[in-house]
């Protein structure tokens, strides 16, 4: 069933956004949202964490981002709008402040995730480049503003965007796919490392060490569910953001793994958790001729493209959120000419700037998976709670054990077995108290003009 888009928004009489996404835009749009980040930057953070056989954090992480993507794929389809899990959590509990809390979560599992970007385009990567003269955070800041420019421009020019950085990220890991299979053929490599753990003994010890390198490997599957965000700027999304997200996450969660494999094999894990740029760390011991320089640039595309889909996404649950009245109908204004979420893009991007100074890659990661992961667990029971509430068009229906794992795995990673550092919880939890903070101005606000929050 195709959604018709009207001129106007129902309730604020804004203009409604632009349907520019398709079929395949859209599934490039979530392979692209998934890779970047995450794997160019926190390879070696989960390599720092699991040791040599950092393949398997990666393969769990696939396993528990499939489970949540078939929640997310029934949800968008039963409802095809934007604000995503805030919208659903709504529908499943009716509780306004859970559901303002999830919102903001998401929002700011987006923010971090792109701050965790903006702090891996002015580390090593950009070092191989320009040397260490630049300041990390200034670039940072700059990195941000030029993406919050970009995106107030438009949709179309920021999805064709992310089309041309997708493919030049995609070059960039074909590239080190291409060094492990010379590797092989040529007898480098050490496979004994694919099996070694960095945790001593078995046991407990064994299981929390690899818990927390999946918890951060996590951070790479991230993106799927940013998708869902622009449901209301996608073509036919009943037909399309099933395809959408099932080839984006199997895609990448096979990229994943294979570049994992060829990480430990050409790099020990010490080197590799040492450095923001592992994955220039692979080129350089792989013994192929390939431009250190030209790769460096390449995963500088790649961080950028995260960054700009997460700014992208944050704006547009703002947006969501507003027309929802779950924020003030100002966070839904819309710029009249090129129909962007104006107000939504400026105030994402000044949180994003904020958490830019709070923490460096492996930390804004961590919390960015943390966030997600609780997200994750409320969505995959709001699946659950959902089946009482058919509606009038057909979607697709996942298997019910899917949510229910999904439910278990989401909470354990996001748990103390996953033995992550003390700051990412602290990071959390002020993120949440901003949340809370920014629910009683909004009730004040709501109770001021004579209107009751929804």
């Amino acid at each position: 069933m195709s959604v018709t888009e009207p001129s106007t928004t129902p309730q604020s009489g804004e203009p409604s956004l632009k349907r520019a996404i398709g079929p395949k835009l859209l599934i490039l749009f979530v392979i692209g949202d998934i890779l970047g980040t995450g794997i160019y930057a926190t390879t070696g953070k989960v390599a720092g964490k699991v040791g040599g056989a950092l393949w398997l954090p990666f393969v769990i992480g696939f396993v528990v981002a499939i489970l949540t993507a078939a929640s997310y794929v029934e949800l968008v389809g039963k409802y095809p709008r934007a604000a995503g899990a805030a919208l659903y959590t709504q529908k499943a509990f009716k509780v306004p402040f859970i559901t303002f809390i999830v919102a903001f979560m998401v929002m700011c599992s987006g923010l971090s995730s792109a701050s965790a970007a903006a702090r891996a385009f002015s580390g090593d990567y950009l070092s191989e480049l320009t040397g260490d003269a630049l300041p990390p955070t200034l670039i940072a800041i700059a990195f941000i503003l030029v993406l919050a420019a970009l995106n107030l421009r438009g949709v179309s020019e920021s999805v064709k965007t992310n089309v041309v950085l997708t493919i030049v990220e995609l070059t960039g890991l074909a590239i080190i796919l291409a060094i492990g299979a010379w590797a092989v053929m040529s007898g480098d490599g050490e496979p004994s490392r694919l099996t070694d753990f960095e945790a001593s003994g078995t046991g407990y010890a064994l299981m929390t060490g690899v818990l927390g390198a999946t918890a951060l490997g996590f951070f790479a599957f991230v993106g799927f569910e940013d998708s869902v965000n622009m449901v209301e700027e996608t073509k036919d999304p009943q037909r399309n953001f099933p395809r959408a997200i099932f080839l984006g996450v199997a895609i990448t969660g096979t990229i994943y793994v294979l570049v994992a494999l060829v990480s430990s094999l050409m790099v020990d894990h010490k080197t590799l958790s040492g450095s923001s740029g592992p994955l220039l760390e692979v080129v350089k011991a792989g013994g192929v001729d390939f431009p250190h320089k030209l790769f460096a640039l390449i995963a500088l595309f790649a961080v950028t493209n995260s960054a700009l889909i997460n700014i992208m996404m944050a704006s547009r649950l703002c947006y969501g959120m507003a027309n929802e009245r779950i924020l003030p109908s100002g966070m839904g204004r819309v710029l009249a000419k090129r129909r962007t979420p104006v107000v939504g893009i400026i105030f994402v991007s000044v949180l994003a700037i904020g958490l830019v100074s709070t923490g460096e890659i492996e930390g804004l990661g961590d919390t960015t998976a943390f966030l997600l992961l609780c997200v994750f667990a409320v969505v995959n029971v709001a699946v659950l709670v959902l089946r009482r509430d058919p509606v009038d068009h057909a979607h697709f229906r996942t298997p019910t054990v899917l949510p229910v794992l999904g439910a278990i795995t989401a909470l354990i990673l996001a748990g103390p077995l996953a033995d992550r550092p003390a700051d990412v919880y602290i990071r959390a939890g002020v993120l949440l108290a901003i949340g809370i903070a920014l629910w009683a101005v909004n009730k004040v606000v709501m109770r001021a003009r004579g209107e009751e929050a929804v």
